[in-house]
Protein backbone atom coordinates (compact mmCIF):
# COMPACT_ATOMS: atom_id res chain seq x y z
CA UNK A 1 0.00 0.00 0.00
CA UNK A 2 2.17 2.71 -1.24
CA UNK A 3 0.24 4.82 -3.10
CA UNK A 4 -1.27 7.90 -1.60
CA UNK A 5 -4.90 8.27 -1.51
CA UNK A 6 -6.16 11.54 -1.00
CA UNK A 7 -7.93 11.82 2.69
CA UNK A 8 -10.42 14.19 0.91
CA UNK A 9 -12.82 13.31 -1.98
CA UNK A 10 -13.33 16.72 -4.56
CA UNK A 11 -16.87 16.07 -5.21
CA UNK A 12 -16.77 18.46 -7.79
CA UNK A 13 -14.46 17.11 -9.91
CA UNK A 14 -15.60 13.62 -9.85
CA UNK A 15 -17.25 13.14 -13.39
CA UNK A 16 -20.82 11.04 -12.93
CA UNK A 17 -22.23 9.42 -15.99
CA UNK A 18 -26.16 10.45 -16.34
CA UNK A 19 -27.37 7.48 -14.54
CA UNK A 20 -25.70 8.63 -11.43
CA UNK A 21 -27.59 12.11 -11.85
CA UNK A 22 -30.75 10.68 -12.51
CA UNK A 23 -30.14 8.32 -9.17
CA UNK A 24 -28.96 11.73 -7.48
CA UNK A 25 -32.37 13.14 -8.56
CA UNK A 26 -34.35 10.17 -7.69
CA UNK A 27 -33.44 10.21 -4.24
CA UNK A 28 -34.28 14.47 -4.50
CA UNK A 29 -37.56 14.19 -5.89
CA UNK A 30 -38.47 11.81 -3.08
CA UNK A 31 -37.11 13.95 -0.68
CA UNK A 32 -39.25 16.49 -2.13
CA UNK A 33 -42.74 14.96 -2.16
CA UNK A 34 -41.68 13.35 0.98
CA UNK A 35 -41.23 17.01 2.87
CA UNK A 36 -43.94 19.14 0.66
CA UNK A 37 -46.99 15.77 1.65
CA UNK A 38 -48.17 17.87 5.18
CA UNK A 39 -48.51 21.33 2.38
CA UNK A 40 -50.58 18.93 0.14
CA UNK A 41 -52.95 17.54 2.63
CA UNK A 42 -53.33 20.72 4.10
CA UNK A 43 -54.38 21.92 0.63
CA UNK A 44 -56.96 18.89 0.21
CA UNK A 45 -57.94 19.69 3.74
CA UNK A 46 -58.54 23.60 2.50
CA UNK A 47 -60.24 22.55 -0.72
CA UNK A 48 -62.64 20.26 1.26
CA UNK A 49 -63.36 22.08 4.01
CA UNK A 50 -65.81 24.80 2.52
CA UNK A 51 -66.28 26.82 -0.41
CA UNK A 52 -64.88 29.85 0.94
CA UNK A 53 -61.35 28.48 1.93
CA UNK A 54 -62.16 26.56 -2.05
CA UNK A 55 -62.37 30.12 -3.46
CA UNK A 56 -59.01 31.66 -1.51
CA UNK A 57 -56.93 28.38 -2.37
CA UNK A 58 -57.97 29.15 -5.96
CA UNK A 59 -56.65 32.80 -5.85
CA UNK A 60 -53.57 31.44 -3.94
CA UNK A 61 -52.74 28.93 -6.96
CA UNK A 62 -52.90 32.03 -8.84
CA UNK A 63 -49.77 33.91 -8.12
CA UNK A 64 -46.65 32.55 -10.38
CA UNK A 65 -44.82 32.04 -7.20
CA UNK A 66 -47.27 29.09 -6.46
CA UNK A 67 -47.75 28.12 -10.05
CA UNK A 68 -43.45 27.12 -10.11
CA UNK A 69 -43.95 25.44 -6.53
CA UNK A 70 -47.10 23.41 -8.09
CA UNK A 71 -44.78 23.17 -11.59
CA UNK A 72 -41.52 21.77 -9.47
CA UNK A 73 -43.80 19.06 -7.45
CA UNK A 74 -45.31 17.90 -10.66
CA UNK A 75 -41.31 17.38 -11.97
CA UNK A 76 -40.71 15.71 -8.80
CA UNK A 77 -43.52 13.54 -9.15
CA UNK A 78 -43.05 12.47 -12.76
CA UNK A 79 -39.27 12.06 -12.27
CA UNK A 80 -39.45 9.80 -9.37
CA UNK A 81 -41.95 7.78 -10.83
CA UNK A 82 -40.25 7.50 -14.34
CA UNK A 83 -37.08 6.82 -12.42
CA UNK A 84 -38.84 4.06 -9.57
CA UNK A 85 -40.22 2.90 -13.42
CA UNK A 86 -36.83 2.39 -14.71
CA UNK A 87 -35.01 1.04 -11.26
CA UNK A 88 -38.20 -1.88 -11.23
CA UNK A 89 -36.95 -3.11 -14.52
CA UNK A 90 -33.56 -3.02 -13.88
CA UNK A 91 -34.25 -5.17 -10.51
CA UNK A 92 -36.16 -7.72 -12.86
CA UNK A 93 -33.12 -7.74 -15.10
CA UNK A 94 -34.98 -6.60 -18.46
CA UNK A 95 -32.80 -3.11 -18.78
CA UNK A 96 -29.35 -4.90 -16.84
CA UNK A 97 -26.98 -4.27 -19.86
CA UNK A 98 -24.92 -1.23 -19.75
CA UNK A 99 -26.28 0.21 -22.81
CA UNK A 100 -29.79 -0.37 -21.93
CA UNK A 101 -29.20 1.42 -18.76
CA UNK A 102 -27.79 4.28 -20.42
CA UNK A 103 -30.71 4.78 -22.57
CA UNK A 104 -33.19 4.29 -19.84
CA UNK A 105 -31.32 7.44 -18.18
CA UNK A 106 -32.17 9.30 -21.21
CA UNK A 107 -35.56 7.90 -21.42
CA UNK A 108 -36.47 9.26 -18.01
CA UNK A 109 -34.97 12.49 -18.02
CA UNK A 110 -36.73 13.20 -21.50
CA UNK A 111 -40.36 11.74 -20.32
CA UNK A 112 -40.21 12.98 -17.32
CA UNK A 113 -39.18 16.98 -18.15
CA UNK A 114 -41.72 16.54 -21.22
CA UNK A 115 -44.66 15.28 -19.65
CA UNK A 116 -43.71 18.35 -16.61
CA UNK A 117 -43.97 20.65 -19.58
CA UNK A 118 -46.94 19.30 -20.98
CA UNK A 119 -49.06 19.71 -17.74
CA UNK A 120 -46.99 22.74 -16.78
CA UNK A 121 -49.07 24.14 -20.13
CA UNK A 122 -51.99 23.39 -19.07
CA UNK A 123 -51.44 24.57 -15.24
CA UNK A 124 -51.03 28.13 -17.03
Amino acid sequence: MNKKRPKHLALHLIKLPLAGYVSILHRLSGAILFLSLPLLLWVLQASLRSIETYTRLMEILQYPLSKLVCIGLVWAFLHHFCAGIRYLAIDLHTASSLARARSSSKWVLGVSLVLTVLIGVKLC
